[in-house]
């Protein structure tokens, strides 16, 4: 299949539909403008009740008539520009596939090696997050503005998380079974061609702090070598840091130990300014982040959770360099980390992370609908993803049922390369949901190759359902439609035979935001649908009940800029605690108590909305290869700036092969 690298099929027409959309830009413009200046968000309110009351009154008075005569004025060139856009619309292509070229700005992707499954097996992991990135005078509704401010920040963000190095902790306890998620949180630089065992006699998870100069550049060949033997990294593992803790009965460091670990620190070099390529001030309150914020991973200290910091620059710089500056600071723990495994009988990790999880394969966002944000927002991503599609979607009537005022909002990003997409738009979309191309995009991408030259073969579908509340019928629908385009992709873009294998997949995930939870009585016919049967939910214990740890993913849009909540530091201790859920995280509705969610806090049950998904199957992969969730992480680092949480998940495919 051949992937679409531009909307059009020919110049011409892309010099045609950018003339049109010139006609109609600033008629939009100058109507998302006026719009916005009657929906303050709640920051704005704040903001202004320290001024005297008449001044935005005045504002408003003087810049409202000439947004409208503006607006008036611009109207003929918009009707003009609309005649020329709509009809182009008709010969647009479904999507954008953007691969980086110049691949020493990736510092992500340029660290993969291709896997050849001769190992025990590899582990792939996965992102979904709804970023909210409306026109601003929509966003403003959900109580978040200035979203081409907010598309660089988040992309920084998504980008900075990921490009940590991986550590792993495993702790040798009879009494303690908590494992921290450490390579989901955690930051740590090996040396070059040495995945390091650190012990430590401690029962407890220590708390670390890194410092040190572009630790997430590229390391070169060296970090690619010598992967094999018991307790190393699975195959294609970059940047895996291995920490051993011992168990002691009494939980505390010999001063010895103690001694010997700063000694160590001091040794080893004096802590260098940050790098940090993002010199342009944001216009937002949650751009720039106070001291300690690990969500920027620009701060000076650790946070209470990260065990470890990393300052991340977009330049390269030699490894022995950045080795040299290394800065660990051990410390013990008062309390068990709330990163271990609350639940004994759990299979995998989960946490709550201030952190995008280090070495993120794939992303899946949604609601990227304003098409400069999306720009933004992609330059920022292929920092560290080789590659994105983007501008998903269609416009006009083509191909669905209603017009289309804007695509559908997703946007995919990888570190693999993309074999074949496709997307399908959802015919039965209602109110205001109709305006939008909402679907679902299926993507296969090539993880490896085996020695018999079979390709190595991943499937991946992201989709956005109805979200007016009460639409259970068309989720339904849409979730019945969304099946059927799954098999039909998975036939399509097969080149295998059961007696000839020319490819081996290896998982099928899908993710998105579902606009439905599994703890609402409304929902009850979403939660028991047949999609759940073929795809597994790692936090759903079945229809209608999730695990005790798995909380809501939609955050109470009101509280977004509380100082509680403001920061990815704060946000996580927040949800840590079942009272903090209360407070900020959006619950199901009750029809016998009071629509206010702070009124109504002690009849609350469960742990929030939980709306955003990531699913998996073990049906159609290769018959000798076994799929398991390793961790699984809700994700805070996007505080201020969405009012959902990410979530995230790694898969482990086992081969059934010993490491060499």
């Amino acid at each position: 299949m051949v992937l679409y690298t531009s909307p059009f099929p020919n110049s011409f027409l892309s010099v045609l539909h950018s003339f049109s959309w010139g006609l109609i830009f600033p008629c939009y413009w100058l109507a998302d403008r006026l719009v916005g200046s009657f929906v303050p968000t709640t920051y704005e309110k704040r903001q202004r009740a320290d001024d005297p009351c008449y001044f935005h009154a005045l504002c408003i008075i003087i810049t409202t008539p000439i947004y409208l005569a503006l607006l008036v004025a611009s109207l003929p060139f918009a009707l003009i520009g609309f005649l020329l856009w709509s009809p182009l619309q008709s010969a647009r292509r479904p999507y954008i596939y953007s691969r980086l070229k110049d691949k020493n700005h990736a510092n992500g992707a340029t660290l993969l090696t291709e896997w050849k499954a001769a190992g025990s097996g590899k582990s792939f992991c996965f992102g979904s997050a709804n970023v909210c990135l409306l026109p601003d005078s929509l966003a403003r509704f959900n109580n978040v503005f200035n979203t081409q401010a907010r598309a660089k920040e988040i992309g920084r963000r998504i980008r900075n998380g990921a490009s940590r190095p991986q550590i792993k902790i495993y702790i040798d306890s009879p009494t303690n079974t908590s494992i921290s998620a450490a390579s989901f949180s955690s930051l740590v630089s090996p040396q070059a061609g040495d995945n390091r065992t650190v012990n430590a006699g401690i029962k407890r998870t220590t708390s670390m702090e890194y410092k040190g100069d572009n630790c997430g550049s590229n390391n070169g060949e060296e970090n690619r070598e010598d992967k094999g033997g018991s307790g190393e990294p699975h195959e294609g593992e970059e940047n895996t840091c291995i920490v051993r803790i011992n168990g002691e009965e009494n939980g505390h460091m010999s001063d010895t130990e103690t001694d010997t670990v700063n000694g160590q620190a001091r040794a080893s070099g004096p802590t260098e300014p940050s790098l940090e390529g993002d010199a342009e001030t944001s216009k937002t309150p949650n751009h720039k982040q106070k001291e300690g914020d690990s969500g920027s991973l620009d701060s000076c200290s650790a946070s209470r959770e990260s065990l470890v910091k990393v300052r991340v620059g977009d330049g390269t710089v030699d490894q022995s360099t950045v080795n040299n500056k290394l800065l660990y600071k051990a410390s013990i723990m008062k309390k068990t980390s709330v990163r271990k495994k609350k639940h004994t009988d759990e299979t995998f990790d989960h946490e709550i992370s201030a952190f995008f999880p280090a070495n993120l394969d794939f992303l899946c966002l949604q609601e990227v609908f304003d098409k400069r944000a999306a720009e933004k927002l992609k330059e920022q991503l292929h920092h560290y993803f080789e590659y994105i599609v983007y501008d998903v979607g269609v416009y006009s009537c083509n191909g669905c049922c209603s017009f289309k005022f804007v695509n559908s909002g997703l946007l995919f990003a990888s570190r693999y390369p993309v074999m074949d997409a496709a997307y399908h738009c959802y015919p039965n979309g209602r109110g205001m949901d109709s305006l939008a191309s909402k679907g679902a995009l299926f993507l296969k991408v090539q993880v490896g190759s085996t020695p018999q030259d079979q390709r190595i073969v991943g499937y991946i579908s992201c989709t956005h359902l109805q979200a007016i509340a009460g639409d259970t019928t068309v989720r339904c629908e849409q979730l019945d439609m969304l099946q059927d385009w799954l098999s039909e992709f998975r036939k399509s873009t097969s080149s295998s035979s059961t007696a000839n294998p020319e490819e081996l997949v290896a998982f099928d995930v899908l993710c998105g935001d579902l606009n439905f939870d599994n703890c609402s009585s409304e929902d009850k016919l979403e939660q028991q649908h047949s999609l759940f049967t073929h795809y597994k939910d790692p936090c759903r214990v079945g229809p209608g009940e999730d695990k005790p740890w798995a909380i809501g993913t939609l955050l109470d849009p009101e509280g977004l800029y509380d100082e509680e909540v403001c920061t990815p530091d704060n946000l996580q201790k927040v949800l840590e605690s079942e009272e903090g859920r209360k407070g900020y995280l959006v619950y199901p509705t009750s029809k016998n108590h009071s629509s206010s969610q702070k009124g109504r806090k002690a009849s609350l049950k469960g742990n929030g909305r939980r709306i955003d998904y990531m699913l998996y199957t073990e049906e159609g992969l290769y018959l000798e290869w076994k799929v398991e969730v390793e961790e699984f992480s809700f994700i805070t680092q996007l505080a201020g700036l969405t009012d959902h949480l990410p979530v995230a998940m790694r898969l482990m495919v086992s081969t059934g092969e010993d490491d060499p």
